[in-house]
């Protein structure tokens, strides 16, 4: 029976990926970005209840931009989740170019990309970020850079949120967390770390009970002079103090 709900669902997915594909092909060039980034937002929830994972959202989530969202990361899931919970543009590794499929889905959300390996690159995305925030986008990163095990934070890089100096707009802390709905434990059928496959994080994902994935918004904090090394280091106990409340 897990095999057969595993590829019934993951059928479902993939449908749904390919209706998401078609429409960002055929009707995003002939709509206004809002238009856009709302059905984007709808798609993501529709992918959530399709693989069995419920949304709750914490806090109060940015009416408008300009914002930079700074988030933990636990899975590939995450990107999914936050759209789901509040459009934005996130910044990906350039990785994702190279997927064709995956890469019009990313283009259709907004997607920015850097070479995490280049210095001049992130100089370049940071001033692309910077520009985007001026225009009034809100952006997300994910600081620690690769995804965590769920029970710890790792350190943050502190490179992307010079964007958020520079432009001179607020950072907002996201914490994320994925349970099981029954009993509200911490459910980790989701995590992609160190040696975790994505065959078997998606497996583990799609034969889960049914889970919930809380996303909690923090308060947005305006730079106030901060360093980008000491806001970063904020923001990671912020985003600890939000894991901890989060149900």
């Amino acid at each position: 029976m897990r095999w057969l709900r595993f590829f019934w669902t993951l059928l479902r997915a993939v449908v749904h990926a390919a209706q998401g594909f078609w429409t960002i092909k055929t009707l995003f060039p002939k709509l206004p970005q809002t238009h856009q980034e709302a059905r984007v937002q709808v798609w993501a929830g529709q992918m959530l209840r399709i693989v069995g994972i419920e949304l709750v959202v914490n806090g109060i989530r940015p009416a408008a931009g300009p914002v930079l969202l700074v988030a933990n990361h636990i899975s590939w899931l995450d990107i999914l989740v936050m759209h789901a919970a509040r459009h934005c543009r996130f910044v990906s590794k350039a990785d994702v170019r190279s997927w064709p499929f995956v890469r019009t889905l990313a283009d259709g959300a907004g997607t920015l990309y850097i070479e995490r390996e280049s210095r001049r690159d992130a100089h370049r995305v940071v001033t692309q970020m910077a520009e985007r925030l001026r225009a009034g986008d809100i952006l997300a990163v994910f600081p620690e850079g690769t995804t965590g095990d769920g029970i710890t934070l790792r350190p943050f890089h502190a490179n992307l949120i010079q964007a958020a100096i520079e432009a001179s707009v607020p950072v907002q802390p996201v914490a994320l967390k994925f349970v099981d709905a029954a009993s509200g434990a911490t459910s980790f059928a989701p995590s992609y770390v160190d040696d975790e496959t994505l065959v078997g994080s998606i497996w583990r994902t799609l034969t889960a009970p049914p889970l919930k994935a809380v996303v909690t918004f923090g308060e947005a904090q305006p730079p106030q002079g901060q360093t980008r090394r000491v806001w970063a280091q904020t923001l990671r106990e912020d985003i600890e103090r939000l894991r901890q409340t989060q149900g």
